[in-house]
């Protein structure tokens, strides 16, 4: 599907879809050193309590955040450094027509000190944003989450995470059926075991993660990311 650039509501899938593909992203790829970590980059689960937060970092150029709420609405805010709303002159309104559960005091902490300069929410089935000026270029929405919008993007960028490639015969299935079942709601402490299992076997026999060795999830691994898939 084509992301446009800037982004519009109608590029994003359903809140529940997106969470579910972004949590997936966060279980395949947790690891208990970088829990540790006070700054940190990945898919990792949010919050003081961690069920109704999700982040991204890439590491290097882009940041985001997408928070669920009750009845089923979600605000997704972030920062791309293609994106061009927040260097935009005059400045662009980026909570036009948000609802008052959108504009809290953290979300305009983060847009007065340029930490934000992307928001949507979602709200009555639908994605919603700001209205944008014409001649707006970009908003980070496409660089920065395109490859949630959909299944086949999502996959690609989890075997990317793994250096899967087309010689890793089962890699694409494996990472494929995981995000199908963080859709359905079907993530069980079998089926992370089972993708766990797979994703060493295949890092073993291609030899990848050179110089290092691939390593198996210990019980304590396996427990822990079955507990996040709950919140999937």
């Amino acid at each position: 599907m084509k992301i446009h650039r800037p982004g519009r509501p109608e590029d994003l899938p359903e809140a529940s879809v997106l969470w579910a593909r972004w949590a997936a992203l966060a279980v395949a790829t947790w690891n208990a050193e970088e829990e540790k970590e006070r700054f940190r980059y990945g898919y990792w689960f949010g919050g003081s309590d961690g069920d109704g937060e999700l982040r991204y970092d890439d590491g290097a150029c882009s940041r985001w955040v997408l928070i669920r709420a009750d009845g089923g609405r979600a605000a997704l805010f972030g920062q791309d450094d293609s994106g061009k709303a927040g260097r935009y002159e005059p400045p662009i309104d980026l909570l036009a027509g948000a609802p008052a559960w959108v504009r809290d005091e953290r979300l305009r902490d983060l847009l007065e000190r340029g930490r934000a300069e992307c928001v949507y929410w979602f709200e009555d089935g639908s994605w919603h944003r700001a209205p944008y000026p014409d001649d707006l270029h970009d908003d980070g929405l496409d660089c920065g989450i395109g490859h949630l919008t959909s299944r086949d993007l999502a996959t690609g960028a989890l075997c990317a995470l793994f250096e899967f490639d087309e010689d890793c015969e089962g890699a694409l299935e494996a990472c494929e059926q995981f995000f199908e079942h963080a859709e359905r709601g079907t993530v069980t402490d079998t089926v992370v075991r089972s993708f766990a299992d797979e994703v060493f076997r295949i890092q073993t026999e291609h030899e990848l993660l050179w110089p290092k060795a691939p390593v198996a999830r210990s019980e304590a691994d396996l427990a822990a990311m079955a507990a996040l898939a709950r919140r999937c």
